[in-house]
């Protein structure tokens, strides 16, 4: 086609050669719109499996990215013995003392009425009063005696691994919100580079097309422009590590990197308060898998201090009580067992405070290397970030082909 032929048709169809940069442009922004949905929805497999629909690659591939994520957590953020040795044993006792005041009178009441209760309903109010006050007095000392054979004992009774990949896979929908917080910026950029990048090639696809009118070019330029931003956008947002000029004049940085001080604060937030919170923490070492070798401590601690109380008296109570004191001792574990999550509710404020996870998180993640603080969001597009600029791909060939069918008819 020579170049009147071409000027001619520009003239007679300059609206059409001036919508293909806004076509392009739009396709541009709705392939990677989607691509960034396809990241985290749906969350559970929709479709005929196993083959025939999708599921978002972050809640599909959760577990992966779980255990990636807490295996960073753990070598470079966070250590177990550092969070534990934060706890004052002494200002813990403080905070607990009056739930615990009040289930140690509860427990003395209910064992005493239970295996003797002729002779619990037969002691004066104020001797039943000072019995009970004696034993309350030592719960401090309890409290701060076992926060201590804790500190010691740490990794045989807390498995905080275990404990915050649980917290993850057990809600895939946290770590869709995880990522998906960390990372807003870069996906709105993601999604917003699609218009320009689409735009600029919108053009060079009009010049093509006023050349050729071949009825290929509208789909092919589509996949490319699919394929292409899609492809494009994910690299900026993680390339280069380093601040670089481009052509002497446009610089850039890995979107994800030069925001590396906001991701500190943001990530931390998120650790401290969906992740390693005092109410999560404080249920993996009551209920986890090494919760026994904790109550353990705590019986050992619990018999200790009623060896104690009972002192010389002990031949004598168990003579008037009988083979039931053993068994007394035992009933006091598992109450104080059964009654330590609602007692435990009362410090999650000053655990809170005292542990301060998300100062300690944006401290360490100033240390990492380049590489473990990509990977706190990498591992969510790499694996299969092929598939993403796939589909982009097919959709930006599918829009072409309507364009060709609206140029032409």
């Amino acid at each position: 086609m020579d170049w009147s032929t071409v000027a001619t048709d520009l003239q007679e169809n300059w609206h059409l050669y001036a919508l293909m940069p806004f076509v392009a442009a739009a396709i541009g922004w709705f392939t990677k719109l989607v691509a960034v949905e396809m990241l985290f929805r749906p969350l559970e497999f929709k479709g005929i499996p196993p083959y025939l629909g999708w599921q978002g690659l972050v809640p599909r591939y959760s577990a992966r990215m779980a255990t990636v994520a807490v295996d960073l957590m753990l070598a470079r953020l966070i250590d177990p013995q550092e969070i534990i040795d934060r706890i004052d044993p002494e200002e813990l006792a403080k905070h607990i003392q009056e739930p615990m005041l009040d289930t140690v009178a509860d427990v003395v009441h209910e064992l005493m009425m239970r295996h003797q209760p002729g002779i619990w309903e037969l002691l004066p109010d104020q001797l039943r009063r000072i019995l009970i006050r004696r034993i309350q007095s030592d719960s401090p000392r309890l409290i701060a005696q076992m926060m201590d054979d804790l500190k010691v004992n740490v990794d045989l009774v807390f498995d905080m691994r275990s404990m915050a990949i649980d917290a993850l896979m057990r809600d895939k929908a946290l770590t869709v919100r995880m990522i998906r917080e960390i990372a807003a910026p870069e996906m709105r950029f993601i999604v917003r580079s699609g218009l320009v990048f689409g735009f600029v090639l919108g053009i060079v696809q009009a010049v093509i097309w006023a050349f050729t009118h071949s009825a290929l070019i509208m789909p092919l330029f589509g996949a490319f422009v699919g394929y292409s931003t899609d492809w494009l956008a994910l690299q900026m947002v993680f390339r280069p590590i380093e601040p670089k000029r481009y052509l002497s004049v446009f610089r850039w940085q890995g979107l994800f990197h030069k925001r590396r001080d906001q991701v500190a604060v943001d990530y931390g937030g998120l650790i401290a308060n969906e992740i390693l919170t005092p109410a999560n923490i404080i249920h993996a070492m009551l209920t986890g898998p090494q919760s026994d070798r904790l109550f353990s401590l705590v019986e050992y601690e619990v018999q200790r201090v009623l060896d104690q109380q009972l002192g010389r008296a002990k031949p004598l109570v168990e003579f008037a009580i009988g083979p039931s004191l053993e068994a007394m001792k035992h009933e006091v574990v598992d109450t104080m067992r059964a009654r330590l999550p609602d007692s435990t509710r009362q410090i999650e404020e000053y655990t809170m405070r005292a542990l301060d996870v998300h100062a300690m998180v944006i401290e360490k993640m100033r240390l990492m290397t380049n590489d473990e603080y990509e990977n706190i969001l990498r591992p969510a597009f790499k694996q299969d970030e092929w598939k993403i600029v796939a589909v982009g791909a097919v959709l930006g060939f599918l829009i072409g082909e309507l364009q060709v069918l609206l140029l032409l008819h």
